[in-house]
């Protein structure tokens, strides 16, 4: 059995490039795993649910692919069951790129970074764009009530595939939350060695 990633991602043309360049035999364990990686484990959602941001690709008429980042508060990515995520989609520019190309080709790949531990995963789906007038109960679960932003629809995201990058080449980058947590020890450290040299007894 063959990972679902690979059964995508591997046409004719990329295990081409791969007998081209030499990983043809390293890639092939793709295609003997016994485990279909189409499907979200616990170590998945937990890592989803932290996400505060995601880039995505979809494939335009023409053929051409846009990349498109989407941002919320973290947790807004919701994981419906083990094989759906959803988000809400917050109004932005209204070019409708990513939109008017999944009303015309409903595939879509993403990528989830977490830059602070150079962990990296990769989703590839089939989107259905729901909106309130026709799934009211469905949108009102992905909406984050205590972020300020329009909520124009819903994108929801039926799993086809999914698969750990390496974290090679991921350049660590810290939130203003990560860096404040981060500091927080040293500030609470600075203000104990304040308090004790305030309370030091003046010699002389």
């Amino acid at each position: 059995m063959a990972t679902a990633f690979a059964e995508i991602a591997f046409t004719p043309s990329v295990k081409a490039a791969q007998t081209l360049y030499g990983s043809r035999e390293k890639n092939t364990r793709f295609e003997l795993d016994e485990d279909a990686r189409n499907q979200l484990t616990e170590h998945e959602i937990e890592f989803i649910a932290e996400r505060d941001s995601f880039y995505q690709a979809t494939v335009s008429e023409s053929g051409w692919p846009y990349v498109q980042h989407r941002g919320g508060p973290r947790g807004f990515i919701k994981v419906l069951d083990k094989r759906t995520i959803g988000f809400a989609d917050f109004r932005g520019n209204v070019q409708y790129l990513s939109v008017g190309n999944l009303n015309a080709d409903n595939r879509i790949s993403l990528i989830l970074m977490d830059y602070a531990n150079r962990r990296r995963l990769k989703l590839w789906g089939r989107a259905n764009i729901v909106h309130e007038s026709d799934h009211p109960e469905l949108v009102a679960q992905l909406e984050v009530p205590t972020y300020r932003a329009r909520v124009e629809r819903g994108i929801v995201i039926r799993i086809e595939a999914l698969d750990w990058n390496c974290p090679q080449h991921i350049t660590p980058r810290y939130s203003k939350d990560e860096v404040d947590s981060l500091v927080a020890p040293l500030l609470e450290e600075i203000q104990q060695l304040k308090a004790q040299l305030e309370n030091q007894i003046p010699i002389g």
